[in-house]
């Protein structure tokens, strides 16, 4: 996880510093100090990747020279106590590669310090973590005095503001967003929540595995020491401020258990004592929020500040919701689906009402699409409607190459959402009432970047699409933003698959998106696409072969090879094209170096581009075929058909582009796909990886990682989706409960209902819907939940249709998925049932998976149960129904249908008996429902004595 570290000390006489020690020590370099006459040796450190003096204008060369800079700064300071030099320290996220670190920290050097005319020693560290993880972070010792030709002046003051120290803290923030934005990282820091709750935890990134094995053997190391400092340090920091945990934990995930808030208080302190009171500590924290237990009976945390977010999110959209500013003329939608169909694009049934959804007035709309619908289509269609209108239409994603594929796909001018938000926070482009802002692969995107350009929306009046597919690859920052924004205000879903070309491909491409991975991966192997072999060398190998095979006979199809990790990807890649080296297929290697290290291109060679940059007109993620290269320039045809030509020196952002992470993936469509399973892959990745391809997709994995297929089957159906603060019922405990969003589905889930509902059998009143779908072993989210609910109903009522009683593991699943669903909402399940029982349908929709409108239906139930005033309205809507269709019976005769519906409206009024609360709100309502009765005992003996009354003469006349 990248975190966000920026300190800044001065290196000073007064204690005992020598500017020529610390600099050898920071390039681990040997250096004579003149003044001291002696040499200060550190060569034999390790861990530094880079080292490099950087000068401004006008600065002698001869200070490039760390030994002869340090020795002039030396020389130039005659007090005692003089300050030689500023030293800043950031951490580097570790999201990045050597080389994008380090060019990373080199332009933000540049930028803020030796263009300001200091002279900076940068020296980029590459530690490793005792966990092997790698802990990046530059030092950069800086000169106090203003230097030119003749060598050093007066001591700039300026240089020690305090303002301008804030200002490059938060200038290291918005560099770091902006280039993991154009690298398609989903990672984020935020200097400005860490100055807020005074968050100043220092990296531990100072021992590393020749450390670890001294401390294993009993041995003393400086830098273990150092490290146990750190930990010590961050320890009594959150010890004095027990809401810096809660700030940490809660970047990737809204919510967490005892052992996530372990884990992390482990990394930060040091010894028993000291663990045991940071977590005692942060327990009793009063931004540490309880919010109940999850579907596994762990309790579950979040604090605050996500609560906080999380309704600020809510309160935006309710109001766009409910505001109305951006109508279209109809004749304008038929004019553009007419233009449309004309080109030969028919939209399909639930494109039509996706494309409605999202073109009626309305500020806010949100379309649910399984991958490969055509969401992008739909969209085109709706651009030309909005323009036609006289909007604007701005589309954005979280990566630069879904951004490209949302403008491909659809004609909308698109961009990163760090691009969107660097600019508005320089008051540039901001939005206006006539704007239409298209979100796309909402999924991806975590609750608080979504809060925040929901919320700028909201607050300059435009229009918000958001679409996506939560089931797909979900957000690295915490929550589930679009997938509660869906569920609470309803979403329009796009479920009929367009990208496969056959049938049962296009049937597991359904089943992936929702939850029924074995049926999908027991579709593919019936058909020839999974391989199995004994180990991973074998894997690669096989499905290099079959890649090479498929590229032979069919060489005018597109294709792409899939993996997890970015080592399989390098691995796969180098296969790839010394298999087309070995048939004569590419030219003549040329070396380059690129900023992920030396590669080598040929003519032929498929390359991918890792950097946004609009003068190339390229995305992270474009690929395309290299046409020539020379060790300093590259021509490339884009798979769009448009040739680029650039100087290597200006622009090297580039790698072989065989083969990609199935993270980079999501946007893309290929004829053919390859997959490399591995162990990191879950059922997000998989439905990703498996619904690329238009034609084939071929699965290889090994025995060694998956012993079998079942074992594949199961690692690739591990959920984890995301949650959200507001997917748990909070603790009623005052001081810790924050309130729920004004109008939340959810309301009241946790009161007791006004009245008892009567004693029926669990399946009474339902009918039989979909075919039984095998539940899924883990719950993880109210919809996963909701639909476990609905296929273990379906299964049973199937069994007692048939005249059997359900089997004992039937009713086990039933009961399991029930007790899911009341752990996650208090009498959910309840809710659920009733909703069933009102609408059958439902169940059909909930079992496949479409569970939105299940949702809003299960949250009128709870809101019915707690509001009377929602019981007398139902009671009113459903009498004027039955008194239309008596009516319509008695009118053609229909004495049969008079009858039941008269026994209907009976037991409707015999309902009230039970509900007093309701009853004396009716009865403020008869005259609207054509009803007069005396003022009997009870509504329901009046309205029964009037049933018997109106027989004779014609009910409701």
């Amino acid at each position: 996880m990248a975190i966000y570290h920026f300190s800044a000390k001065m290196i000073s006489r007064a204690n005992g510093s020598s500017a020529l020690a610390s600099a050898a020590y920071r390039s681990a370099s040997r250096l004579h100090d003149q003044r001291l006459d002696r040499h200060h040796d550190f060569s034999n450190k390790a861990g530094v990747v880079h080292s490099e003096v950087m000068l401004p204008e006008h600065a002698p060369e001869e200070l490039a020279d760390r030994e002869k800079l340090w020795n002039a700064v030396e020389a130039a300071e005659v007090r005692k106590d003089a300050q030689l030099a500023r030293e800043i320290e950031f951490a580097i996220p570790r999201e990045l590669s050597q080389e994008q670190g380090i060019e990373l920290a080199r332009d933000f050097v540049r930028q803020e310090f030796v263009s300001r005319g200091m002279i900076a020693d940068l020296n980029v560290h590459w530690d490793i973590g005792v966990d092997g993880n790698p802990k990046p972070h530059a030092h950069v010792m800086l000169t106090t005095r203003e230097v030119g030709e003749d060598g050093f002046g007066k001591k700039n003051r300026d240089w020690n503001r305090t303002d301008l120290l804030e200002k490059w803290r938060e200038r290291w923030a918005e560099h770091v967003n902006t280039r993991l934005a154009e690298l398609d990282i989903d990672a984020r820091i935020d200097h400005r929540s860490l100055e807020a709750q005074g968050i100043d935890l220092e990296p531990q990134h100072k021992i590393g595995p020749a450390a670890s094995r001294m401390a294993a053997q009993g041995l003393a190391s400086e830098r273990l020491a150092e490290h146990a400092e750190v930990a010590r340090s961050n320890g009594e920091k959150l010890l004095a401020n027990p809401g810096l945990a809660l700030g940490a934990i809660t970047y990737g995930q809204a919510t967490f258990t005892t052992r996530d808030l372990a884990m992390l208080v482990h990394r930060n302190s040091d010894g028993k004592d000291q663990f045991d009171q940071v977590m005692a500590a942060v327990k009793a924290a009063p931004e540490l929020v309880a919010l109940g237990n999850d579907g596994r009976g762990e309790q579950r945390f979040t604090s605050r500040a996500m609560i906080e977010t999380e309704q600020r999110l809510a309160r935006a959209t309710e109001a766009m919701v409910a505001r109305d500013g951006h109508a279209v003329p109809e004749h304008q939608r038929d004019a553009a689906l007419a233009r449309a169909q004309a080109r030969g694009m028919m939209l399909s049934p639930e494109q039509r009402s996706a494309f409605d959804h999202v073109t009626d007035d309305r500020d806010l709309g949100v379309v649910v699409g399984y991958a490969g619908t055509g969401k992008s289509a739909m969209l085109g269609v709706a651009r030309e409607v909005w323009e036609g209108a006289g909007y604007s239409v701005h589309g954005m994603a979280l990566s630069g190459i879904a951004a490209e594929n949302l403008e491909n796909g659809s004609g909308i001018a698109s961009r990163t959402i760090a691009s969107f938000e660097h600019q508005w926070a320089r008051g540039e482009d901001l939005l206006t009432a006539r704007d239409v802002l298209v979100v796309d692969e909402a999924g991806m995107i975590g609750t608080r970047q979504l809060e925040r350009v929901v919320s700028e929306a909201h607050k300059r009046g435009a229009k918000v699409v958001l679409v996506g597919d939560p089931e797909q690859l979900q957000a690295i920052e915490a929550g589930a933003a679009f997938r509660s924004t869906a569920e609470r205000h309803g979403a329009i879903e796009i479920t009929q698959i367009r990208r496969q070309r056959e049938d049962w491909q296009r049937d597991a491409t359904r089943q992936l998106a929702t939850g029924r991975t074995a049926q999908a991966i027991a579709s593919y192997a019936e058909s020839g696409h999974i391989h199995a072999v004994e180990t991973r060398e074998q894997a690669r190998g096989d499905l290099i072969d079959r890649w090479e095979r498929d590229r032979a006979a069919a060489p005018e199809a597109t294709r792409i090879i899939l993996t997890h990790t970015n080592d399989e990807v390098h691995a796969l890649n180098l296969a790839a094209r010394g298999r087309l080296q070995a048939r004569g297929k590419l030219g003549e290697d040329v070396a380059i170096r690129t900023e992920r290290g030396e590669r080598a291109f040929a003519s032929g060679d498929r390359v991918m581009f890792l950097k946004n940059e609009r003068g190339l007109g390229v995305k992270n993620g474009t690929l395309g075929t290299v046409q020539f290269v020379t060790q300093s320039r590259m021509a490339v045809l884009l798979d769009s058909g448009r040739s680029v030509d650039f100087d290597l020196k200006d622009y090297a952002h580039v790698d072989h582009g065989y083969a990609a992470t199935v993270h980079k993936s999501q946007g893309v469509t290929v004829d053919r796909v390859h997959v490399l399973a591995t162990p990191g892959l879950d059922r997000h990745a998989a439905y990703v990886a498996l619904s690329r391809h238009r034609d084939r997709v071929d699965l290889h994995y090994d025995r060694d990682d998956f012993a079998d297929q079942g074992k594949l089957v199961r690692a690739l159906s591990r959920d984890r989706g995301k949650d959200m603060a507001s997917d748990y019922q909070q603790s009623s405990e005052p001081a810790r409960t924050v309130p729920a969003p004004a109008r939340s589905i959810f309301d009241g889930l946790n009161l007791r209902p006004a009245a008892p509902s009567p004693t029926r059998g669990m399946f009474d009143g339902l009918t039989l819907g979909a075919a039984p779908l095998t539940p899924s072993a883990e719950p993880a989210g109210l919809g996963i939940m909701v639909q476990r609910f609905a296929r273990a109903t379906a299964d049973i009522m199937r069994m007692r249709k048939d005249g059997y009683t359900e089997l004992p593991h039937q009713r086990v699943t039933y009961d399991k998925a029930r007790a899911a669903l009341d752990t996650a909402r208090p009498d959910a399940a309840r809710d659920l049932r009733s909703a069933f029982v009102r609408e059958p349908n439902l169940i059909d929709d909930a079992a496949q998976g479409r569970t939105t409108a299940v949702i809003r239906a299960m949250a009128l139930e709870a809101e019915l149960r707690v509001s009377p005033e929602r019981r007398a309205d139902r009671f009113v809507d459903d009498w004027q129904k039955l008194a239309r269709q008596h009516r319509a019976f008695r009118n053609a005769g229909d004495d049969a249908g008079v009858r039941a519906v008269g026994q209907q409206m009976s037991t409707l009024g015999k309902s009230m008996e039970r509900d007093a609360q309701a009853e004396s709100l009716i009865r403020k309502r008869l005259p609207e429902l054509e009803i007069h009765v005396g003022g009997g005992a009870s509504l329901s003996h009046d309205i029964q004595e009037w049933l018997g009354l109106s027989r004779g003469r014609g009910l409701g006349r």
